[in-house]
C-alpha cells in the first residue's frame, strides 16, 4: 500500500488503522481548511470546523459507500461550517435579487479566483484583490458561497459538488451561475484590481 492508494487507506482505516486515517487526513486537510476558511472567514472557526469534520469522518467511516472520498469529507466540512454559521449568526441571510439571465446560464469560471502564488511585483495588488474577493464571498448567501468556493476556488467538478451538497446537478449549476453573477457585480467596486476579462463593459453597467 502506498500513501497515494486512497482506496486501500480507507479500507485499512475502516478496519481500525489510525495510521491509515492519519494519512487520509494529511492528504485532504489543506483543502478542507481552505474550504472552511473561505466559508467562515475566520482562522479559528475554520480550524474548529475542519477538526470537527475529520472527527465526524472517522466516527462514520462505516457509512462511506465509495465514490469520491474527497467529496465525502468535504460534505462533513461544509456541514460543520453551516453549524458554525447557525450558532454564531455571523451574518443575516441576504434575499436573492432578481437577475435577467436564465437559471442555467453560466459565466465562465474565473480561473484567477483559485489560490495561486503571485509574482513578487504583484504581491500587494494580489493581497488586496484576495481581500476584495473574500469580502464579496462573505456577502453571498451561504449556499451560494459554498458552491462557488468548491468549484471556482478549490476546483471540484459539478458531480463532486452535488455529492458534497446532496443537491441535484441542476441545482448546483443554477446556484453557481447566480453566485458568479453576484460575485462579479460585487467586485466592480474593485474594478481597478480586476483582470480585464472580469470587468463589466459600459453597456453592462447601464
Amino acid at each position: 500500500m502506498t500513501p497515494f492508494d486512497e482506496a486501500a487507506l480507507v479500507q485499512a482505516a475502516r478496519k481500525g488503522s489510525l495510521d491509515a486515517f492519519n494519512d487520509l487526513v494529511l492528504a485532504h486537510q489543506e483543502m478542507a481548511f481552505n474550504v472552511a476558511y473561505r466559508i467562515l472567514n475566520d482562522d479559528a472557526a475554520a480550524e474548529d470546523a475542519t477538526q470537527t469534520a475529520f472527527l465526524s469522518a472517522y466516527r462514520n467511516l462505516d457509512s462511506y459507500r465509495g465514490g469520491s472520498f474527497r467529496a465525502w469529507v468535504l460534505r462533513m466540512v461544509t456541514n460543520a461550517c453551516y453549524d458554525e454559521l447557525r450558532r454564531h449568526k455571523r451574518r443575516p441571510t441576504t434575499p436573492l435579487e432578481p437577475i435577467n439571465e436564465t437559471e442555467d446560464e453560466e459565466i465562465e469560471s474565473p480561473a484567477w479566483l483559485a489560490d495561486t502564488a503571485p509574482s513578487p511585483e504583484a504581491a500587494a495588488e494580489q493581497r488586496e484583490l484576495a481581500q476584495a474577493v473574500q469580502d464579496c464571498l462573505n456577502r453571498l448567501p451561504d449556499e451560494f458561497r459554498v458552491v462557488i468556493v468548491l468549484v471556482d476556488v478549490q476546483g471540484l467538478d459539478y458531480n463532486e459538488v452535488a455529492q458534497v451538497s446532496k443537491h441535484p446537478l441542476g441545482t448546483v449549476k443554477s446556484r453557481l451561475a447566480r453566485a458568479r453573477l453576484r460575485l462579479r457585480d460585487c467586485l466592480q467596486r474593485f474594478v481597478e484590481l480586476l483582470p480585464a476579462q472580469f470587468r463589466l463593459k459600459d453597456e453592462e453597467r447601464a
